[in-house]
């Protein structure tokens, strides 16, 4: 409950509330400036175990058709997609617009000990997971010298 007293009766009295019941604002926009169309910005992590680097990227709502996982020539990985804008029909009336639409790409430099030659990826619950085996270190040999004298 907020301490602070509303003028208009209600707790919240924030102009972007759906349920505001202040000032009548116009929702006769014209859809160009309604559209929150922008390169979606994918939010992930990067992770590396003693086997593998694993990279967790959140893409709610896309299907893994929708999603490219690459590998190019010297060691770049490179996950991208798009998330379509949803259809507008003549009679829909739109309260709010928050979900972004468009492209994204990201990019990463892999390190050598990476196999990018095995690289898999899985999509589950808006989680797709890359993972990037390493190729194990070999320790190097010590070769013992004897000393003459």
């Amino acid at each position: 409950m907020s301490l602070i007293p509303s003028f208009f009766g209600r707790r919240s009295s924030n102009v972007f509330d759906p349920f505001f019941q202040g000032f009548p604002l116009s929702t006769n926009f014209p859809s160009s400036a309604r559209e929150t169309t922008a390169v979606a910005n994918a939010r992930i992590d990067w992770k590396e175990t003693p086997e593998a680097h694993l990279f967790k990227v959140d893409v709610p709502g896309l299907k893994k058709e929708e999603v490219k996982v690459e590998v190019e020539d010297g060691g770049i990985l490179q996950i991208s997609g798009e998330r379509s804008k949803e259809q507008e029909e003549k009679n829909d009336k739109w309260h709010r617009i928050e979900r972004s639409s468009g492209k994204f790409c990201r990019r990463f430099r892999l390190p050598e000990n990476a196999k990018a030659e095995q690289v898999k990826a899985a999509m589950e619950n808006g989680v797709l997971t890359v993972t990037v085996p390493k190729e194990e270190v070999k320790k190097p040999e010590v070769k013992a010298i004897d000393i003459s004298g």
